[in-house]
This record gives C-alpha cells, sequence and structure tokens, in this order.
C-alpha cells in the first residue's frame, strides 16, 4: 500500500487543534506507522493596523487539513474520531486520495507564500483609496496602476487641485 494524501474537513477554527490531536497520536505510536505529514497550507499576509505594518498567517483552505498517510479502516475510524473532524473529502464510505500534482501545487504555493507576504487586500484599477500612512496621509485618491510583485501602487490623488501620481505601499493605503 504507497502513502496517499487526504483532505480531513474539520470545523472552522478547529484546524490547528486536529493537526496537534493527530501529531500527538503519531507521538504516542497509535499512528506512527501510517501517518506520514499533516499539513495546514498557509500563507503570510501583511495589513497595517494601528499604523503599524503586520505580518500574519492566513489559511488557503479554511475548514481543512491536508495527511499523508496509508489509509486503512482503522486510520480512517480513528481519524474520523477526533474532536473538530468532520470527516474525510471523498463519499461518505471512501475518501478520495488527492492526485500527487494537485499536492505538488499546493506544497509549491506554500513554499512561495512563506517567502513573499501577500497583500490582505487587494487593489485593482479605478479603486477608490484613503492614504493612511507616508506624507499624504488622509488624502484620497484613485488606483491607476497596481504592481502586486512590489507590494506597490500608484495612486492619483488632488495636490492643490491638480492630479497628481503617488507611488504607495500597499499597507499605507485602504479601500474606501
Amino acid at each position: 500500500m504507497s502513502h496517499k494524501w487526504y483532505v480531513i474537513h474539520t470545523l472552522t477554527g478547529q484546524e490547528d487543534r486536529v493537526k496537534a490531536s493527530i501529531e500527538s497520536k503519531i507521538t504516542e505510536g497509535i499512528l506512527k506507522d501510517n501517518v506520514f505529514q499533516v499539513l495546514i497550507p498557509t500563507e503570510q499576509v501583511s495589513e497595517v493596523k494601528d499604523g503599524k505594518k503586520r505580518i500574519s498567517q492566513r489559511k488557503f483552505f479554511p475548514g481543512y487539513v491536508l495527511v499523508e498517510m496509508d489509509l486503512n479502516d482503522d486510520l480512517w475510524y480513528s481519524i474520523r474520531n477526533i474532536p473538530g473532524v468532520t470527516g474525510f473529502i471523498g463519499t461518505k464510505a471512501k475518501p478520495t486520495p488527492l492526485l500527487d500534482s494537485e499536492v505538488n501545487h499546493i506544497i509549491k504555493q506554500t513554499e512561495e507564500r512563506k517567502e513573499k507576504p501577500t497583500p490582505k487586500v487587494i487593489f485593482e484599477n479605478g479603486d477608490s483609496v484613503k492614504i493612511i500612512e507616508g506624507p499624504f496621509v488622509n488624502f484620497s485618491g484613485t488606483v491607476e496602476e497596481v504592481n502586486p510583485d512590489k507590494g506597490k501602487i500608484k495612486v492619483t490623488v488632488s495636490i492643490f487641485g491638480r492630479a497628481t501620481p503617488v507611488e504607495m505601499e500597499y499597507w499605507q493605503v485602504e479601500k474606501l
């Protein structure tokens, strides 16, 4: 039997508790021969609160935990009975494993997003924004250009009655 990745559905907000329960059962030796990895895909997200830039973790798939394992009936039963687990993805009788390509894509995304925090808010051309940080604080403007790779946007603000383009970082503005 070869090990595959399965998706466990959890109650919202219970992902970390379910992961910890599975890992403690591995440590206790109950699941150690059948479970190889437990993963909650996350990304780093940047935002500004109270004028301070903060980096936090956000789950890609809230309510889901990925587990690499050799699934058998005992293991299926053991995991199903962990508090917070509502079931497996698949049919009621048989969980469906993820394809290798799906798992590789998720792991790659997780690795990439650990390196570079993504903004919590996504901006588009034409959005109205208020500048909350920097020399143009409290000015309002319109997004003219978005550069997500650099986390910067070009905002046109009216200064002395003239439309002036100003380059800002994502965290320096908020949507109106």
